[in-house]
């Protein structure tokens, strides 16, 4: 098995940090379709992922699983018939980091989003 799946990888990726407001409007800006809920250490980035049926409903989300697991960020998912909400957020930094930005960009890119200029 891949070294992908290993979890003592996870141990190398980048130590996270809470981003200011400034850096979280700069992030927003080059996200299409994302937007900022809740605050202080509640606040997150949010989609609404909409599909043609249930099957691309569930394929989009084993789809950012995977994003998710190599990632070691998971999103909170609401998942329903023919859309899915992602919402992101970094619980151990009490708000957003660059990590709640890249996994949503990576959740863009499985159903093709093009980021905005």
């Amino acid at each position: 098995m891949s070294s992908m799946f290993n979890p003592k990888d996870w141990k190398n990726l980048p130590p996270r940090k809470a981003l200011s407001a400034t850096e979280i409007v700069s992030g927003l800006a080059r996200l299409d379709g994302w937007k900022l809920t809740g605050d202080g250490a509640d606040v997150a980035i949010e989609k609404t992922f909409s599909f043609a049926n249930y099957f691309e409903t569930i394929a989009f989300v084993n789809a950012l699983a995977f994003v998710a697991h190599t990632q070691d960020h998971h999103p909170d998912l609401s998942v329903h018939y023919n859309r899915c909400v992602v919402r992101f957020n970094t619980h151990d930094v009490g708000g957003l980091s660059t990590t709640d930005f890249d996994c949503a960009r990576q959740a863009d890119a499985l159903v093709g989003a093009a980021p905005a200029a």
